[in-house]
């Protein structure tokens, strides 16, 4: 109860801070510091590599004969891990060898040919999920593998529930929002065990993010693009605990090991850029950006420091779907609020705020494309506006880095082609906003650019 009611009390307070958006004036607001639980990184690393933070997954022999054996091995794993993708984890349940899902599917990308842990991974396809249909493979598994098919079953059922529903319009950006209020939808929120028929109602729409880097996460505040999500970010990391498990021990035994996630995440640096910086362009960017970028994005190197600030949507003008669909989901709210999640020390809240917040930049060249949905494929076009593209395509299964604009080579297109270009005209998908390197001139948009690549 006392935790509830300090959530209405923020909740109110936002809502007194921000007015009804009838043309009251709102300003950036810093989002203060909250204790973090202590970890141990090796640990974390171990377990994000190896653990059964799923109890259910896809049966190894299964999986194997579908998909082979991988053999790339890039996180130099031994046993049957070594011999599926840097995404996966094999862990043993009740008798049966299951491959698992991981958070290094998101969060984890190769970069010319090497995996950079803790990079979004900006080629996953979510945009013909509704075609996807396991029934004959799930009916033959149950007839000739019962007990591979009882221990798979958690998956699938959460899998087949789940899936369909993530549609995306392209390629390339993510549908994990959408993934946290289905999966919400279907679990009680004290005991957390699943329920067949939903307990509250899934909007239709699916919003699209861009996956942010992990190594961010040491300096912000508050996680998840418009900062609503507070408390103990270790909690919110094991929210896709909630594809598999069982009940809230399981989650309290999953939650254990989440301190030590947290730790490994926060230990994380940004890939150093690989080629050469023109020094005094860059300098001369240094002072550019520290006059017109530094009070929203920090400050870097000796003078570190970042200012948490949340950007109001009236002054970052960005697509504003993603925070109206935090603020108007008052029903997820409430699961949350009420939820096993909720409680504990330092226990995790939801803040709503109508806008987003200002990320910290460093390794910005390496995390294209940008803004919030992925709309924008260069800092280039970012910084100018008149650049970005409406309709455009980039080449993911031989993808380009163009290290001239910052950013992945794309192709502009005249006309939009369903599931194909990134359609900047739909709803989530829109690439208008932050103009702040609008007014600068080519030259100092070209050093801030020069900058940017030593942060």
């Amino acid at each position: 109860m006392k935790r509830i009611l300090v959530i209405s009390l923020v909740l109110c307070s936002v809502a007194i801070v921000f007015g009804n958006g009838e043309g009251e004036d709102v300003v950036p607001v810093s989002v203060a510091a909250s204790t973090q639980r202590p970890g141990d990184s090796a640990k974390g690393y171990q377990y994000l590599t190896t653990g059964d933070f799923l109890k259910s997954g896809v049966p190894y022999k299964f999986y194997t004969y579908v998909n082979g054996k991988n053999e790339t091995n890039l996180l130099n794993r031994t046993g049957m891990n070594a011999t599926v993708g840097h995404g996966y984890n094999v862990v043993t349940h009740n008798g049966v060898d299951m491959v698992i899902p991981t958070c290094m599917q998101c969060h984890s990308h190769t970069f010319e040919g090497k995996l950079v842990i803790g990079l979004g991974n900006n080629s996953l396809d979510f945009s013909n999920t509704k075609l996807v249909d396991f029934s004959k493979r799930l009916k033959l598994m149950k007839a000739v593998a019962p007990k591979q098919y009882s221990a798979a079953k958690p998956f699938f059922t959460s899998f087949t529930t789940t899936f369909p529903l993530m549609e995306t319009e392209v390629r390339g950006v993510n549908a994990a929002d959408k993934l946290a209020i289905i999966l919400v939808s279907h679990r009680d929120p004290q005991t957390l065990e699943w329920s067949d028929k939903a307990l509250l109602d899934v909007p239709e729409e699916v919003i699209p993010t861009d996956v942010p880097a992990w190594w961010l996460m040491k300096k912000k505040n508050a996680m998840f693009y418009n900062g609503f999500a507070r408390g103990d970010f270790a909690k919110y990391l094991m929210l896709s605990n909630l594809l598999t498990v069982s009940d809230s021990s399981e989650a309290r035994e999953v939650s254990n090991h989440f301190g030590d996630v947290l730790a490994f995440i926060r230990s994380l640096r940004p890939p150093v850029y690989p080629q050469e910086v023109n020094k005094h362009l860059a300098d001369e960017g240094r002072a550019v950006f520290s006059e017109n970028c530094s009070k929203c994005h920090g400050s870097y190197g000796p003078e570190d420091q970042y200012p948490n600030l949340l950007i109001p949507a009236s002054i970052i003008q960005t697509d504003p779907t993603l925070a109206d669909g935090v603020q108007l989901n008052v029903p997820f709210i409430q699961w949350f609020s009420k939820s096993w999640f909720s409680q504990g020390e330092n226990a995790p809240y939801i803040v709503p705020f109508n806008g987003y917040i200002a990320p910290p930049l460093d390794g910005v060249w390496i995390t294209a494309p940008y803004l919030h949905n992925g709309s924008v494929p260069t800092i280039e076009a970012l910084l100018n506006s008149k650049l970005r593209p409406k309709y455009w395509t980039r080449d993911f299964n031989n993808p380009v880095y163009d290290y001239s604009a910052v950013g992945w080579k794309y192709t502009k297109h005249e006309t939009p082609i369903a599931k194909v270009t990134y359609n900047t005209t739909l709803k989530g998908y829109n690439n208008a906003g932050h103009y702040f390197g609008d007014h600068l001139t080519d030259e100092e948009r070209k050093a801030v650019i020069e900058y940017l690549k030593t942060l």
